[in-house]
């Protein structure tokens, strides 16, 4: 149990950040932020987000959405239709989340041939073995 100058044990900081560290890794699934995207724009039905998400199987995309659904993020409507036509759309929380997405996707956008150069940099010099391919 070490402390710092702060006088706050590392094993104190790390049981506060455990919660949002759960919250971040639902959140920044793959799969989570994908949907958040394609929900974005109003309701959206379960096929419309299924064809928009490239390579996410029935089942995941259903199990995502119950997760998003259980932690408040994802509203769905089942509307008294036959067949029954059910709708899946962002809370509140989840479009501002969505905006901070936006944020981190301009961020990415801006930097992406740097990190990329970078890359490049580092295994040119830490691994020649991949230029040789």
């Amino acid at each position: 149990m070490s402390q710092g100058n702060t006088g706050v044990t590392s094993q104190a900081v790390l049981a506060q950040a455990c919660p949002v560290r759960e919250v971040l890794d639902r959140v920044a699934g793959k799969w989570s932020v994908l949907i958040i995207v394609a929900a974005a724009h109003g309701p959206i039905r379960f096929t419309a987000l299924e064809r928009s998400i490239e390579g996410i199987s029935r089942r995941m995309l259903t199990l995502t959405l119950r997760h998003l659904e259980r932690d408040g993020l994802v509203t769905r409507t089942v509307h008294p239709t036959v067949p029954p036509k059910v709708e899946y759309e962002l809370t509140p929380v989840a479009s501002e989340l969505h905006a901070t997405l936006l944020s981190l996707t301009d961020w990415a956008e801006r930097h992406r041939v740097t990190i990329a150069e970078s890359r490049a940099a580092y295994d040119a010099e830490h691994r020649p073995e991949l230029l040789d391919t």
